[in-house]
């Protein structure tokens, strides 16, 4: 995978698949951030991703939308993730309450979904994946857009 890419997608199992492959570049690619910000619409399947996504870094985590948790921590090798849910953030002062900065700071992989509330705090290098519903005759299809952002 280079960025920018563009990937089709039909099902969740396709999201997994992008996811696994993005997990696999961070972890081979020094020159890559170790912070994926992930945008898109309620069900376009960011959670799918991240579930692709860990799999090659915690494969025996069941991954689920840290919703209410804000965030889940899932141990790996060589690291952990850090699956953050910022739908219900709405300032920097929550962000501070859950520990947002102090995850970014350990040696770990941040992914944060619904991204669009906390723009403010991304950091300045990071990989922005978009998820898009593309055909509205087709409910299931979906364009992933993956974006170095400040590299």
């Amino acid at each position: 995978m280079t960025l920018p890419d563009i990937r089709a997608s039909l099902s969740a199992d396709t999201n997994e698949a992008v996811g696994e492959e993005l997990a696999r570049n961070i972890l081979t690619d020094a020159s890559l951030p170790r912070f994926v910000a992930l945008f898109g619409d309620l069900g376009v399947g960011k959670t799918a991703f991240v579930r692709g996504f860990t799999r090659v870094i915690a494969p025996t985590a069941r991954v689920k939308s840290p919703t209410f948790a804000l965030v889940n921590e899932y141990k790996g090798t060589p690291c952990s993730v850090f699956h953050f849910d910022m739908y219900r953030i709405e300032d920097e002062d929550e962000l501070y309450s859950i520990g947002f900065y102090d995850y970014a700071d350990r040696n770990g992989i941040c992914l944060t979904e619904w991204s669009e509330n906390i723009e403010y705090a991304l950091p300045e290098a990071y990989i922005r994946v978009e998820i898009i519903k593309d055909n509205a005759l087709n409910t299931d299809s979906r364009r992933i857009e993956i974006v170095g952002v400040g590299i």
